[in-house]
């Protein structure tokens, strides 16, 4: 594997690449989990060369303590990509990335109002030019995404539309979580030890709601769902929608949509937590 910093370097390598098969891009803020590396694995089972991106993208947080204490663990990072059978780790500087600021702003539409984008104002537009970039700087075949951020996946369809990257296939990819079912996410090693014994209930109460849903009104399961998670210590649901799986637009009944699914964030001690769940109707 060869860590690379700066685009010039990237793009000379890729070009040689390019002309031998597939890229496939694995966007990353680092702080690296058996998450990423399910999508690196797909990655490199579908394609010819791997890319890794590990740049913790200031222009998506409007939180300047949560940048601050994100973690940042690039030695670690490094070992589990070489491990991992990654070709290249594009590890560049906030300076490289960018060398004058973004003033771009996305018209991303409805799916970037909501949920996510009505909380952290700004930072699905921070997406959309880190991303936008990663896409320039490696023009891959695939890029390749967790459906954890649910939400941040339609943003970067509609990103793609609206930046004409035709040619890019962007993956989505299964949730990986712990054997007691919480998703797996690089805020994780923020729990402390009693905060981590808890936070397994996020996702338990989601599965329990699967049931729930049969007998319950929407209204209703959403108030079970909410009110279930926050008699726990430490747990403060922020939000909890059910929206249209397409749309991202939040639904009053069942029946508005064929693929409903329940987004939250839950603040435990003051880590964020993000987890979704697809409802079958």
């Amino acid at each position: 594997m060869e860590i690379i910093r700066t685009v010039a370097e990237l793009q000379a390598k890729l070009g040689e690449a390019r002309s031998r098969g597939t890229i496939g891009l694995v966007p990353t803020m680092g702080a690296l989990h058996a998450g990423h590396l399910s999508l690196i694995e797909r990655a490199r089972e579908e394609n010819d060369t791997v890319v890794v991106s590990v740049f913790v993208n200031p222009t998506q947080f409007n939180n300047p303590t949560d940048l601050a204490t994100y973690p940042r663990t690039e030695e670690a990072d490094a070992a589990l990509m070489e491990g991992a059978g990654v070709d290249y780790a594009f590890m560049p500087s906030v300076e490289e990335v960018y060398p004058e600021p973004d003033n771009r702003q996305f018209d991303l539409g409805p799916v970037a109002e909501v949920m996510e984008g009505a909380m952290r104002p700004g930072h699905f537009n921070g997406v959309a030019q880190v991303v936008s970039k990663l896409f320039r700087f490696t023009e891959p075949t695939r890029a390749y995404f967790g459906e954890k951020d649910f939400q941040q996946i339609a943003v970067i369809r509609r990103m793609v539309e609206l930046e004409g990257f035709e040619g890019i296939e962007i993956v989505d990819c299964p949730i990986k979580r712990e054997t007691d079912g919480l998703a797996l996410s690089s805020r994780n090693v923020r729990l402390s030890a009693e905060q981590r014994s808890v936070a397994p209930v996020i996702a338990q109460v989601l599965r329990s709601s699967l049931i729930k849903a049969r007998e319950m009104s929407l209204a209703d399961t959403k108030k079970w769902v909410t009110d279930t998670i926050n008699v726990f210590p430490f747990m403060n649901v922020e939000y909890y929608e059910i929206v249209d799986a397409l749309t991202m637009q939040p639904i009053a009944e069942w029946s508005e949509s064929e693929q409903p699914v329940g987004c939250i964030t839950v603040f435990c001690g003051d880590v964020r937590l993000i987890d979704n769940i697809k409802y079958v109707r």
